[in-house]
C-alpha cells in the first residue's frame, strides 16, 4: 500500500511538472509532452526525495570531483524538454545521446518508437551504469548504453538522424558532423567565448547551420573534448580573476598596474526592464567585442577597487593595457536598469566608448530580434567560404556568427 501511495505521489508530481512546462512554453509538442508524462524519472535518482527528482528547473547532481565541481547530473526536466523539442525526434529515427544518466534516453526512446534506434554513451562508467539500471528497471531495454569518449561518436551505430549532447562543448568534433545524416539535427550546449547556449544545428553538406538557441547550463565535456578557460589574475592575487574562453591576451603583462590609473565612468542610455531577459545582449557582446572576458571578484579579498553588481560574474573586456567591465544602475522610476562601463588604462575613454557604441548598436538593431545565426565549418575551410560577422577558430572547427537586424 505504501509503494502504491509513493507511485501515485510520483505520478502527481510528474504531471504537475509537465503542466508547468506546457504552460511556460518549454513543451510545444504533444509527443514530447506524452514522453515526459510517461517516464518515471525519479527511479533514476532514488537517493533524493521524489519532489527533488521532479523539480522543474533544478538538476540532480549525481557525481562531483574532489573540488566539488559537478561532473555528472540528471538534467532538470525543463532543460531536457527544451532539447527534445529542438531535436524534433520522429518515429524510426536513429538517435545518439552523448552524456547519459537514464531518463533522457528513455524520453528519446519514447519519441523514436519501436522502429527507432537509440544509443546513449558516457565517458564515465558510473553514470553509464546508473543509466543501464534505470533503463532495465523501467523497460527501455532496447536502448544501447556504451562507455567511451563521444568526441569520436559511435561509428558502428551511425549514421544518425539526431545527436543530442548533454554536456557543455567548446568545439564540434568532425565525427559529430560525419556521423549525422544530411538534414540531421545536432542539439548541443556549445560554448562561444564563455557563454553557453543549447543550439539546434542542421547538417548541410560538410557544415552545420543553426536554427534555434536557448540559454542553458551543463556540466562540461570530459576526455579529448575538454577545454579549460584561461585565468588572468588582474592584481597578481585571487582578488580579481579575468576568465578567457579562447586564449589569454597576447601580452598580459601590459595590464600590470592598470587599476591604479584613473577610472572612466560612462553611462550608455541603454536600459532594460528589471525582469527582461538579456541573453541576447550578453551573447552580442561576447561575440562582437574584441578582448571579451568575464570577471569574478573574491569577496574575501575584495578591496573595492572594482565595483561590479555581481561579484561572481561580470562582462568585461581587455584591449592591450586597458581594461573595462559592465555594470548597471536603476533608473529614476525604478522600473529599469541602465548599462554603464567602468574603464581603466591609458586609453580607457576609447575602450569605454567602444563598448558603449556596441551596446547602443544592439539596442537599435538587434534587440528583440531573432538572435544570431551560427554556422560550423571544418577547421580547414577558407575565409571566403564562411559567411558571418565574426569567426571563432576552434581545434576542429570554425564557427561563424551572423547577427541579423531585428
Amino acid at each position: 500500500m505504501s509503494e502504491l501511495r509513493d507511485e501515485n505521489r510520483a505520478e502527481e508530481l510528474r504531471n504537475k511538472t509537465v503542466d508547468q512546462l506546457v504552460a511556460d512554453g518549454t513543451i510545444t509538442s504533444a509527443r514530447v509532452e506524452a514522453a515526459l508524462r510517461k517516464v518515471p524519472r525519479h527511479i533514476a535518482v532514488p537517493e533524493v526525495p521524489v519532489e527533488k527528482a521532479y523539480s522543474v528547473y533544478e538538476p540532480v547532481v549525481t557525481k562531483q570531483d574532489e573540488h566539488g565541481v559537478h561532473t555528472s547530473s540528471v538534467s532538470a526536466p525543463q532543460i531536457q524538454a527544451m532539447q527534445l523539442e529542438q531535436a524534433d525526434i520522429q518515429p524510426g529515427d536513429r538517435v545518439l545521446e552523448i552524456g547519459t544518466n537514464g531518463p533522457n534516453a528513455a524520453y528519446i526512446a519514447e519519441l523514436a518508437g519501436p522502429t527507432g534506434q537509440v544509443t546513449t554513451v558516457d565517458i564515465d562508467p558510473a553514470p553509464a551504469d546508473r543509466a543501464q539500471r534505470f533503463l532495465d528497471a523501467t523497460g527501455y531495454t532496447g536502448v544501447r548504453v556504451l562507455v567511451g569518449d563521444a568526441e569520436y561518436g559511435v561509428p558502428d551505430r551511425a549514421p544518425f538522424d539526431a545527436i543530442l549532447v548533454t554536456a557543455g562543448a567548446w568545439d564540434i568534433p568532425p565525427a559529430w558532423i560525419a556521423q549525422l545524416n544530411e538534414g540531421g539535427r545536432l542539439v548541443v550546449p556549445l560554448r562561444v567565448n564563455s557563454l553557453t547556449r543549447t543550439y539546434r544545428f542542421v547538417r548541410e553538406g560538410d557544415h552545420l547551420v543553426s536554427t534555434s538557441a536557448h540559454v542553458c547550463g551543463f556540466v562540461p565535456m570530459q576526455g579529448d573534448g575538454a577545454h579549460r578557460q584561461e585565468t588572468l589574475l588582474l592584481r597578481g592575487n585571487e582578488e580579481i580573476a579575468l576568465r578567457f574562453d579562447e586564449a589569454l591576451p597576447v601580452e598580459p603583462s601590459l595590464l600590470n598596474g592598470v587599476l591604479i590609473t584613473p577610472r572612466a565612468e560612462v553611462w550608455t542610455g541603454v536600459t532594460v526592464g528589471r525582469t527582461e531577459l538579456i541573453g541576447g545582449l550578453q551573447l552580442y557582446l561576447a561575440t562582437m567585442l574584441p578582448g571579451f572576458c568575464t570577471m569574478a571578484v573574491d569577496p574575501d579579498l575584495d578591496t573595492g577597487v572594482v565595483k561590479p553588481n555581481n561579484p561572481a560574474f561580470s562582462m568585461a573586456a581587455v584591449d592591450g593595457p586597458n581594461f573595462a567591465y559592465l555594470l548597471v544602475r536603476r533608473t529614476p522610476d525604478d522600473k529599469n536598469v541602465e548599462y554603464g562601463i567602468h574603464a581603466f588604462g591609458p586609453d580607457r575613454d576609447k575602450l569605454a566608448e567602444q563598448i558603449r557604441d556596441l551596446l547602443r548598436t544592439w539596442a537599435k538593431q538587434h534587440r528583440g530580434g531573432p538572435g544570431p545565426r551560427l554556422t560550423v565549418h571544418p577547421a580547414d575551410t577558407p575565409d571566403d567560404r564562411i559567411p558571418g560577422d565574426r569567426i571563432f577558430n576552434k581545434k576542429h572547427s570554425r564557427i561563424s556568427i551572423s547577427w541579423p537586424t531585428a
